[in-house]
């Protein structure tokens, strides 16, 4: 379990997130604005920062841009809330890992969290992994979400040793990565609609769960592909699922849909890399993330 500081001017806000967190077995702190949040993690740093964007003092973009200057490796979550899109979009490209509606906290908050800090671990961990010896690696997974975190955790790994990213940027990308592997399972091959996301989320988890035992869904697989250049990583994910229209996924420029239920995979995707697109099928998404000048 993990430390995890809650920022919010709002005590009401405050105690929903602590309470949901603290459900799940992390350790809860809370400051009220950004300045006290940054005084709480010089003071005894935690695993990630759950923070509102409209606090008096410093905001949340604010702290968001503090933390990647001093502790580049902390990962950010923001909440949104209605009429703060503008503002989480630039917190995204400032360095934020990830977010979560206001209004899905209670179905998305503790799930965020147990992924962002699996993440940001691996990064911790990546010097025990073996080295990289090949400019291309192949990945195949089967419904199993639980095998994520390997290879997710080992091609963090990679980035560190070509040394195409910085900390915080690594935690985006393995970020998109696992959205983009969890789309390619879920979604894919086990054929499960986002719209079922909209009732809560109950229905949505029991038909991942019935699918991963039923043919001709549990047979399924994905292969990753990760192909490294010196300034520039291409990862390749296809499934084995009917595919869809692309042109049919909600537009990632398009603010409103940050309140949304579906669609958050690929915002965070076409946020946190360089290049995105897909097949004509629709079974594959090809990514790329450019070593910063």
């Amino acid at each position: 379990m993990a430390s995890v500081l809650v920022v919010d001017d709002s005590a009401i806000d405050r105690r929903l997130a602590g309470a949901l967190l603290s459900k799940r077995g992390h350790t809860v702190d809370f400051a009220g604005d950004g300045r006290e949040a940054l005084g709480k993690i010089e003071g005894a740093r935690p695993d990630v920062v759950v923070t509102d964007l409209e606090m008096p003092e410093m905001n949340g973009l604010q702290l968001v841009e503090a933390v990647r200057d001093t502790f580049p490796s902390l990962p950010v979550v923001l909440m949104t809330a209605h009429g703060s899109e503008q503002t989480a979009m630039i917190a995204l490209r400032a360095g934020a890992a990830s977010f979560v509606p206001k209004r899905r906290l209670a179905d998305d908050l503790a799930d965020t969290i147990d992924a962002i800090v699996a993440i940001s671990l691996d990064v911790g961990r990546a010097s025990t992994v073996d080295p990289l010896d090949a400019r291309e690696i192949r990945y195949e997974l089967g419904p199993d979400l639980q095998a994520l975190g390997d290879v997710v955790g080992q091609l963090e790994s990679h980035l560190l040793q070509v040394g195409l990213a910085d900390e915080t940027s690594i935690v985006q990308i393995a970020v998109a990565l696992r959205e983009a592997l969890v789309n390619a399972i879920v979604h894919g091959n086990l054929e499960v609609s986002s719209s079922l996301l909209e009732d809560g989320g109950a229905a949505f988890a029991q038909t991942i769960e019935r699918r991963r035992a039923e043919k001709p869904y549990k047979d399924r697989r994905v292969s990753v592909v990760a192909r490294y250049k010196p300034d520039e990583v291409t990862y390749v994910v296809t499934d084995q699922g009917p595919g869809f229209d692309p042109r049919t996924l909600p537009d990632p420029t398009d603010l409103a849909n940050l309140e949304r239920a579906s669609g958050r995979g690929l915002m965070l995707i076409r946020t946190f890399m360089d290049e995105v697109s897909f097949n004509e099928k629709g079974n594959e998404i090809r990514m790329t993330k450019r070593k910063a000048s």
